[in-house]
């Protein structure tokens, strides 16, 4: 008797973590569903992170990220800007 107690307190730890890690579930339809596939850079990844990967270009800029693009366009500005072929030549790059 004690084995079937243990068998089924494994089985309720089981589902209810499974609860509680459960994400919520969404209905699309096919042809959705077949663009998010085609969307996958590898078979691992999931579809939430392809669903973020399109929100993020919605989704506003922080504060942080604002700055370091005006600091980035002022050294473009101020010519503190490095040429391509010219870095290629210095750390003697055959690319």
């Amino acid at each position: 008797m004690l084995l079937v107690i243990n068998f089924h307190e494994k089985n309720l730890y089981t589902i209810v973590s499974y609860i509680i890690t459960m994400a919520t579930t969404i209905q699309i339809s096919e042809e959705l569903l077949k663009t998010l596939k085609k969307r996958k850079i590898n078979d691992k990844e999931s579809y939430e992170n392809i669903i973020w990967d399109l929100l993020e270009d919605t989704m506003e800029l922080s504060e942080e990220t604002k700055r370091e693009m005006e600091i980035s366009r002022q050294q473009i500005r101020e010519g503190k800007v490095h040429n391509w072929e010219d870095i290629k030549k210095e750390l003697k790059l055959n690319v």
